[in-house]
């Protein structure tokens, strides 16, 4: 079994539970995710499996989208609702106000997370340091909101927001510092991605669909090709007469169709119209960097290239 899944988690569930759950449904011993998801958050998380593992590196996940409510009233010391309270205040923004900070929010930011996040400061992640007492200095980091769409009010002084943002980007964080935009201390409430890169919340599975397709021998049906994720990337179909060298791992003479990949581009390789993973450009010799090597009955769709 090779490809991905496109699951929708639950919150209340971590990213590497998730992994075990499909390893235990498939019985399948390489599965990983693209893109963790925190426990308290919901929504897409692409799963790997089988020789897919090999592609995560290729995947698009630079382009993310959220929905989540900002909850003004409250900062907390994780930045969202399970969290020990910091601030309170009561100078609740109206809706001006709130678009006013998403529209200051834009853009290339800097966004200092919580201290109980996930990023690493010398090999260990920032919340392993503080829930052992430590008071870690957290960094800075320039990060891209593309665009923070303001949905609706919702009860207890909270906003409902959409946002189309750069990977790395803390939504949490995001939702503390429209707080502090509006005078008014804030956290995230609840959290939904919707989408990362390829995948869409409103094609994916649930893991009990899931559970449902492996009792009845029919995971298959919800199994994403190995390459449909990546047809962002250029495509290669090599000669049938270097199908040895293909089957070998050997490099490969470069097709004069394929003159335009740049020096150190990557492309999807492809013989007898059949995908055999990611080769890069050198000089003039294509550089295995991923081999899947098909089973014979399966055929990529072309409809999705």
């Amino acid at each position: 079994m090779n490809g991905f899944f496109n699951i929708a988690k639950p919150a209340g569930m971590t990213s590497a539970a998730v992994v075990a759950v499909i390893r235990r449904i498939t019985g399948e011993k390489r599965v990983g995710h693209a893109g963790t998801l925190d426990p308290d958050a919901a929504g897409v998380l692409p799963i790997m499996i089988g020789k897919a593992t090999r592609l995560f590196e290729y995947l698009v996940d630079k382009e993310k989208e959220y929905v989540a409510v900002a909850a003004f009233g409250s900062a907390t010391d994780t930045q969202d609702a399970s969290g020990t309270v910091t601030e309170t205040g009561d100078r609740y923004p109206n809706r001006e106000a709130v678009e006013s900070a998403c529209r200051a929010l834009t853009g290339e930011v800097r966004q200092r997370p919580s201290v109980y996040s996930a990023i690493k400061v010398g090999g260990k992640p920032l919340y392993a340091r503080a829930r052992k007492g430590e008071t870690p200095e957290v960094p800075e980091r320039t990060v891209r909101i593309d665009r923070i769409e303001v949905l609706r009010e919702m009860p207890e002084h909270g906003w409902e927001i959409r946002v189309q943002c750069g990977r790395g980007t803390y939504i949490r964080t995001l939702c503390h510092d429209m707080g502090k935009i509006c005078g008014c201390p804030a956290h995230m409430r609840c959290l939904t991605r919707t989408r990362s890169g390829f995948f869409k919340l409103e094609e994916s599975v649930t893991l009990e669909e899931i559970r449902t397709l492996g009792e009845e021998g029919r995971l298959s049906e919800k199994l994403l090709a190995p390459d449909q994720p990546i047809r962002h990337l250029p495509r290669t179909d090599i000669p049938e007469r270097y199908a040895r060298k293909v089957a070998a791992g050997a490099a490969l003479e470069l097709p004069e169709e394929s003159r335009g990949l740049q020096e150190g581009g990557v492309t999807r390789i492809y013989l007898r119209d059949a995908f055999w993973g990611i080769a890069e450009r050198r000089e003039d010799l294509l550089v295995w960097k991923a081999q899947i090597a098909p089973e014979k009955e399966n055929r990529t769709d072309e409809s999705y290239s």
